[in-house]
């Protein structure tokens, strides 16, 4: 397993075990709140290629973003990296990077990026890429069938817009849906399901308040945007984002898993065959600790990791 950690190092643990030597080759990362070393997503030919992408902030205190690299990894160290994509416009804060990759069927690949927090206006301006969810070719090309391609006042790589600060991405095969979490303000964390093309509101209809407890608009549905599947209020802060389609755990067969950075937990959304939310579970709530990612494994176990000074790595298994 490669793991990221914030501050801009990449781990391998084998064999279950975490090894000493952080992996060569990491890019320069600008770290500071919310800013570091995001995700690292397997290109689909993995186990051809060796190919693996990074997602990270890039920059100064200044003037930072998203960005994207691209590596092969040889067992040890990360080799022939290059950076293939840079969020426009830069920004001076360290907040709402976004940083979630998943890849699609056609093999592009939708990558989050948040508004900045101070810049939430941007989610609404298709000249910026902040809020958005922007879709590229592995090389970091744009695809031609892009739904803003050809439009002069819109960024051609952006997928969908109107976004906070989605932490959670994960595509379906089964469904061949796109699902992504982000986080509210004060309230108002959402799940969605993303369609080419779609605004997903941000900020001008919103279920959450401002921090300071004032309206960030009274607004919760308008026509021509979109509602998320769920929302929760008040907010758990959700992360990472899973499906389940893995064999050790049968009733959860088709289910979402969303890591709870506030509320302390792995939370289970029951899903019915249409895609509709059932019932929700909490799970490791005896655990008390803030669950940063989780991930169905090919071995039909889920992975979670925690967001702890002393971070863990752990496996869920069916109980004896």
């Amino acid at each position: 397993m490669l793991v990221t950690e914030r501050v801009g190092r990449l781990r391998l643990i084998k064999n279950g075990v975490l090894q000493p030597q952080s992996i060569a080759g990491v890019p320069p990362v600008h770290t500071g709140s919310q800013a570091g070393l995001f995700d690292i997503v397997l290109h689909p030919n993995f186990a051809q290629n060796s190919v693996v992408f990074l997602t990270y902030a890039a920059g100064t205190a200044r003037a930072n973003g998203t960005q994207v690299a691209r590596a092969r990894f040889d067992g040890k160290a990360l080799q022939d990296l290059r950076v293939i994509f840079k969020a426009m416009p830069l920004k001076d804060t360290d907040n709402h990077y976004g940083g979630r990759m998943a890849f699609l069927p056609d093999g592009t690949f939708a990558l989050t990026i948040g508004e900045g927090f101070e810049y939430r206006e941007q989610a609404q301006d298709l000249s910026s890429d902040l809020g958005k969810i922007v879709r590229l070719s592995e090389d970091g090309s744009v695809p031609p069938d892009n739904p803003f391609i050809g439009q002069a006042s819109a960024r051609p790589e952006i997928y969908t817009w109107g976004h906070r600060n989605e932490q959670g991405l994960a595509f379906d095969p089964q469904s061949a849906r796109l699902y992504e979490t982000e986080h509210g303000p004060r309230g108002g964390d959402e799940l969605n399901i993303i369609e080419a093309h779609k605004n997903y509101g941000w900020p001008v209809i919103t279920y959450g308040m401002d921090y300071s407890g004032a309206y960030v608009s009274p607004y919760t549905q308008r026509a021509g945007l979109e509602q998320p599947v769920i929302y929760w209020t008040p907010s758990i802060a959700p992360s990472g984002l899973a499906m389940y389609r893995g064999d050790k755990f049968p009733a959860w067969k088709g289910d979402l898993f969303v890591g709870a950075l506030a509320f302390k937990h792995l939370r289970r959304v029951h899903l019915d065959e249409s895609g509709n939310v059932v019932s929700q579970e909490q799970l490791l709530n005896d655990l008390h600790w803030r669950i940063r990612d989780v991930r169905a494994a090919p071995d039909g176990y889920l992975y979670v990791s925690t967001d702890e000074a002393d971070g863990r790595v752990l496996r869920l298994e069916p109980a004896p």
